[in-house]
């Protein structure tokens, strides 16, 4: 074989672990604490508004029934398993829940809710419709409201031009995002992502996105969690979602939810918390635009 005549392959492109974190946390058990305390006290600012309502949609098995489970298990102080969660190809999620977290076993509801919808697909014949979702953001969709992915659910005339009460209006939607399937997201996908952005825009709801299962797409985050800020691969992938769905990069945050183990983990906890709290922050937000447009 002549010179020149072949290419030599590119080595393998390893993760790399920053020496300094692009987001500085303190993996402490005060911090856990400071940030259950914060949640465990927290309020809406309007009075009207019993619970911060947050909207958690989605691909099939990106892990939202599991974050509800993950941060219900915090509070209950073991694991639990409330919302079904699966690894099937079709939504095991085909009703509309409002899921409630209490303050440990047999303790008193907190302030918000934590709201789950029927995976999203990229093709037009399945998954939640975008019409349902428009509905729930307005407050027109009840707990357990059965969904029906060929056709969207319909309200009077009267009432598609208006909304409920604020309190049962959404005040924060989550969009998850499995951080192992980012790469390979269908056009169809990013494309109804594209337009559920511009409804919660129109509808003045903050959006924000949930990256999970870091640790399965990071080897390094997968042998230490507080590597999750130092990897340059998830660095990448949040700098992706911002890049590729106009979603700013300061609103993605990365977690991992529980799904096997037996005992809760500090590390993984403060980045559920972390990402709970940001939740209900931008959530105040929406109060205070609503504050400001009633004076």
């Amino acid at each position: 074989m002549g010179i020149g005549s072949s290419t030599p392959l590119p080595e393998e492109r390893k993760p790399e672990v920053l020496n300094v974190p692009w987001r500085n946390v303190t993996w402490s058990k005060s911090t856990r604490t400071d940030l259950k305390q914060y949640l465990h006290d927290y309020k809406p600012t309007i009075d009207s508004v019993p619970q911060a309502r947050i909207l958690l949609i989605g691909q099939i098995q990106a892990g939202k029934s599991s974050f509800f489970n993950s941060i219900n298990s915090i509070f209950r102080g073991n694991m639990t398993s409330q919302a079904k969660v699966g690894y099937k190809d079709t939504s095991l999620t085909l009703t509309y829940h409002t899921y409630q977290v209490k303050a440990g076993r047999g303790g008193p509801p907190l302030a918000f809710l934590l709201c789950d919808t029927m995976g999203l697909e990229a093709g037009e014949g399945g998954g939640v419709k975008i019409e349902d979702i428009v509905s729930i953001l307005k407050g027109y969709v009840p707990d357990k409201y059965q969904f029906n992915p060929v056709q969207a659910k319909v309200t009077d005339d009267c009432q598609t031009g208006s909304r409920l009460p604020l309190q049962d209006r959404i005040h924060c939607v989550v969009y998850v995002i499995d951080a192992t399937k980012l790469a390979i997201m269908p056009e169809g996908m990013k494309n109804k992502i594209d337009e559920i952005r511009k409804k919660t825009k129109y509808h003045e709801v903050p959006l924000m996105v949930l990256l999970t299962k870091v640790d399965k797409a990071c080897p390094l985050v997968e042998k230490d969690l507080k590597n999750v800020y130092r990897s340059c691969y998830i660095k990448g992938l949040i700098d992706k979602v911002h890049q590729s769905l106009g979603i700013p990069a300061l609103y993605v945050l990365p977690v991992k939810n529980y799904s096997h183990e037996l005992d809760l983990n500090d590390t993984c906890d403060i980045l559920l918390l972390t990402a709970m709290q940001k939740m209900l922050n931008f959530a105040d937000g929406y109060f205070d635009n609503w504050e400001e447009d009633t004076e």
